[in-house]
């Protein structure tokens, strides 16, 4: 449940500005780049690379409205999904967000049918990385890294009462 005043819905084409603009935000605060024309080349058509590829992206918005958060999902194999572009807007953070953001994503994956999770992330990013070790992910090796990512992770996804 998301607190009053803010909702997850599915991201359209009309929303990659405002998508685009928040995770340059982030990157930069942290010393990171956002590459449209690499690793972030998905954020030119959301549509096509998340929704019609069999994943989600969702982003976190505001009555105001404006969009303080961003979560995607993206199929890499069978069964397997990457956690993609968890990211908060510094004034949203340390409100529990970030963890109903990954709720959020790990309900999603179950239902779209992935039994493993996976992402990809910078060790400067340590409030992530602690959030992410919390729900039980742990390190792997990855043989196809991101640029700007120097550790991955993994979270088997098991149905609720399974495990």
């Amino acid at each position: 449940m998301m607190p009053e005043g803010v909702r997850l819905r599915p991201a359209s084409n009309a929303d990659g500005e405002a998508v685009r603009s928040l995770i340059g935000d982030v990157l930069r605060e942290f010393g990171l780049v956002c590459d449209t024309c690499g690793i972030d080349a998905d954020l030119l058509d959301l549509e096509r690379a998340y929704h019609q590829g069999g994943g989600r992206f969702d982003v976190l918005e505001t009555c105001a409205p404006a969009i303080v958060g961003t979560v995607g999902l993206v199929p890499i194999r069978e069964g397997v999904c990457e956690l993609r572009k968890m990211y908060l807007r510094p004034a949203w953070r340390g409100r529990g967000l970030g963890r109903r953001l990954l709720v959020h994503a790990i309900q999603q994956a179950r239902e779209l049918g992935f039994r493993r999770m996976e992402l990809e992330t910078a060790a400067v990013l340590t409030d992530a990385i602690r959030l992410y070790e919390s729900f039980g992910f742990v390190p792997i090796s990855s043989g196809h890294m991101a640029s700007r990512c120097d550790l991955a992770y993994a979270l088997d996804l098991q149905p609720p009462g399974d495990g």
